[in-house]
């Protein structure tokens, strides 16, 4: 069960959903919008290893703007930090951003229950797109659980800003 924008600040002055900062016009019927960070990580090699640690250049967003350029995959962040140890937090685009062509995630809408940092946005834009640090792009969603809670500990857990991919802690424990 999805929980609406009321029951999301409710939960937000019971400590049980976190959101810092909390804007309260930032809720929306049944999400809460979050805004891009001003950190950008592009991988850079054009072959990727999942084996490997792949390098990676960092770009802070001017708050002029920068442009993405198409079919590139740009590691942004949110600026909130955004979770719960009671609810599920799942991500989408807000509706806007996709009428411009701009995918803000690939592969990672699930959150984890018990991830409480900023969340790493996989970026990519059909065609060349202006960007603003602190611009409304993503929805985050809480939903309700059913069972036993186990609270994440995974390799992300302390992330802030935009974080690459660690793929390569699963080749070492093989």
């Amino acid at each position: 069960m999805i929980l609406t924008g009321n029951e999301i600040l409710r939960q937000v002055k019971r400590n049980r959903i976190h959101i810092k900062p909390f804007i309260k016009e930032n809720l929306n019927p049944n999400s809460y919008n979050f805004r891009l960070g001003d950190i950008l990580k592009i991988y850079s090699k054009k072959i990727l290893d999942p084996a490997k640690i792949n390098d990676f250049k960092e770009i802070k967003i001017p708050k002029t703007g920068y442009i993405l350029k198409p079919n590139q995959l740009y590691l942004g962040h949110t600026l909130e930090e955004m979770g719960s140890d009671y609810f599920v937090p799942t991500m989408q685009a807000r509706s806007s951003i996709g009428r411009l062509g701009l995918y803000i995630y690939l592969n990672s809408g699930l959150g984890d229950i018990g991830f409480k940092r900023q969340w790493t946005l996989e970026l990519h834009s059909i065609h060349k797109l202006k960007i603003y640090p602190g611009m409304k792009i993503g929805q985050m969603l809480f939903w309700k659980t059913l069972g036993k809670i186990n609270l994440y500990n995974g390799k992300y857990k302390d992330s802030v800003g935009p974080q690459t991919s660690q793929i390569w802690k699963d080749f070492k424990s093989q």
